[in-house]
């Protein structure tokens, strides 16, 4: 099967050559042609290469996605379901104790998705991973959160939607090892006029409980790799756009030592830019928890890190907007906008650490954000 894919809001040609197996979800690529269809795989060794290893079904019929190849929901549908699938292998690999939950959910409004949970492990006390793919009309309330964000929606509207992406939030049992934080998203709203707008956003942040400066650099460096193949911009100006995002304004202070963000990019070129930081994740944090798993501490560190846990908590419930919007989306899917939630977390009232301890030298860079690698 030749499949000549031309996105009619991307403006860009691909061609791939598939051949269909008795499962939907499999594809043999054939080497020398373009991978299309926003599936991405790490090397191409063999002469074929046969793809099967979704966490689930994808939310979209197959029948769907198959009768649309050139539109963006199925490109887009298909790269996070990857990223998900590979993510979550990998974390499975560094787990000796449980694996995955896989929870594949269909949304009465429209679409659905498949949440990922990992939970009480040896290496992750909690980890999750979703995918969402949904579709319906939004609410003034919801629309309201756009244009918070500068969207020139008006008021009183009830715009159809379509949205997709792939989220995680990482709590690792051993403080030193830094929780990560990724989004990777596609919207379209369609206006009164049968216009559609659309955009991608997303950005991936580490929250380290100890400084460590080295797992920053290559933190930091893994992602501006990804941005570099792309634009030399990218990377200064969306670490920037992250430290002013992941801001906990009645704190003083940034949730962690940052990494990027990006929202309402529209070019031809973004989605594959998308697609290089999302397929970062994975070198940009494994190596750190594979350094850090196994590291002795203490009970006064794992104190520590429950505290940061509760401003974690805080920048989620209080100011993250992608979670604001999820709860204001008819058919909100409560279990899952609220994974990114840890098991176990402290408040102390008026807790402030010695300025001169190792916690006080994380909340010195968390207050004034710090460039971790040098700009060329």
């Amino acid at each position: 099967m030749i499949l000549k894919i031309i996105s009619s809001t991307m403006k860009t040609v691909y061609t791939a050559t598939c051949l269909k197996m008795k499962d939907d979800r499999k594809f043999r690529l054939i080497p020398g042609t373009l991978i299309a269809l926003g599936i991405s795989y790490s090397t191409v060794a063999a002469k074929s290469l046969t793809i099967d290893k979704f966490m689930a079904d994808t939310v979209t019929d197959s029948q769907t996605l198959k009768s649309r190849p050139e539109d963006m929901k199925t490109i887009m549908e298909l790269m996070i379901m990857n990223i998900q699938a590979e993510f979550c292998r990998a974390l499975e690999k560094e787990e000796p104790k449980v694996k995955f939950i896989v929870d594949r959910w269909v949304r009465p409004e429209g679409g659905g998705g498949v949440t990922c949970v990992m939970q009480e492990g040896e290496v992750f006390e909690k980890a999750g991973v979703n995918v969402s793919v949904v579709h319906g009309n939004l609410p003034p309330r919801a629309i309201d959160q756009m244009r918070a964000r500068g969207k020139n929606f008006k008021g009183g509207q009830i715009l159809p939607f379509f949205a997709a992406g792939v989220s995680a939030v990482i709590h690792p049992r051993n403080p030193y090892v830094p929780t990560i934080h990724f989004n990777y998203r596609y919207f379209e709203v369609t206006l009164p006029d049968n216009t559609i707008e659309w955009w991608f956003g997303g950005g991936t942040d580490l929250t380290p409980y100890y400084l460590n400066e080295e797992d920053a650099i290559h933190f930091h460096r893994s992602l501006k790799n990804a941005c570099d193949q792309h634009d030399k911009a990218y990377y200064p100006r969306f670490k920037r756009w992250c430290d002013d995002y992941f801001n906990i304004p009645h704190r003083g202070e940034r949730r962690g030592v940052g990494g990027i963000f990006f929202d309402d990019l529209d070019t031809p070129s973004t989605f594959s830019f998308v697609k290089s930081c999302a397929e970062a994740v994975i070198p940009s944090y494994l190596p750190l928890v594979q350094k850090h798993k196994n590291d002795l501490y203490n009970d006064k560190e794992r104190e520590w890190q429950l505290l940061r846990r509760g401003r974690y908590v805080e920048f989620n419930l209080i100011y993250d907007r992608g979670t604001k919007f999820g709860l204001y989306t008819p058919g909100a899917r409560y279990e899952s906008i609220l994974m990114s939630l840890p098991l176990s977390a402290n408040w102390k009232y008026m807790h402030n650490p010695d300025p001169d301890s190792r916690e006080g030298k994380l909340t010195e860079v968390l207050k004034n954000p710090k460039d971790w690698i040098k700009i060329e």
